[in-house]
């Protein structure tokens, strides 16, 4: 099946339907203050770094989204600890700053549930790479999410990042994928994303009771989140890898 990959600035049109997109996301994900003050902006303010892609019936079937943002400047220099919640509030005071961007940051490549499997995500991958390299940007970082640590969620994600196949790719599927398109792990961001909710949100988006003190592993948490019951309130502190796509 052939798709057609597109940039939001050149279609603005499909913003609804960029938006009505079925994802994959766990509910908490979504959560995060930084992220739900800053996400809706790209579509907003930086469409041309908003890229979808359509089957041949025009049905959106995947989407990556990516800022600009100036790494090589003071008091930056080397990607944050703090990744991807530090890359969107930099990108965003940047344009606010009329700073001059010298680096392009995935932000999130998503594919639709039932069009999973067919290489969308090396597509648009691949589509975000080109778009940042047309702009004249000639490095690419990802916060990426490795998408099988959730199954370990006790295993340091210093340990599981470092795990490689016997042909030297990562062992993690979503990091292979950047691998093959050229990228090089720089460092893990321990806190690269923070969802700080009340035991009863918690609740309410798990289905799990929250009624323990002490670590608690969810389904597609990277990591246990902190649960403190005397207090009401549980914290998700999640890791990402930073890695670096040169162009």
């Amino acid at each position: 099946m052939e798709f057609k990959v597109s940039t939001l600035a050149e279609r603005p049109d499909a913003a609804e339907r960029m938006c009505a997109m079925a994802e994959t996301w766990p509910v908490f994900v979504t959560e995060d203050f930084v992220g739900a003050a800053c996400f809706p902006r790209i579509r907003a303010e930086l469409p041309e770094y908003v890229l979808f892609a359509e089957d041949d019936r025009g049905e959106i079937v995947a989407q990556a989204y990516s800022v600009p943002f100036a790494l090589h400047t003071e008091g930056r220099g080397e990607l944050p600890a703090r990744g991807w919640d530090q890359m969107l509030v930099w990108a965003f005071a940047d344009l606010r700053g009329g700073v001059r961007a010298d680096t392009v940051s995935a932000v999130s490549v998503s594919v639709a549930p039932h069009a999973q499997g067919r290489g969308l995500s090396a597509l648009m991958l691949t589509a975000m790479r080109d778009n940042a390299r047309a702009r004249g940007f000639r490095e690419v970082v990802a916060p990426v999410r490795p998408s099988a640590k959730h199954l370990e969620p006790r295993t340091p994600v210093e340990e599981y990042v470092r795990r490689v196949r016997p042909d030297g790719l990562p062992q993690d599927p979503w990091m292979r994928v950047h691998a093959r398109a050229g990228a090089t792990v720089d460092r893990v961001a321990p806190a690269s994303m923070t969802v700080a909710a009340s035991l009863e949100e918690w609740r309410r988006w798990t289905g799990l009771p929250f009624d323990t003190a002490g670590p608690v592993e969810v389904p597609g948490a990277l990591v246990p989140v902190r649960c403190d019951v005397e207090q009401g309130y549980a914290v998700y502190v999640e890791p990402n890898v930073w890695m670096r796509h040169p162009l």
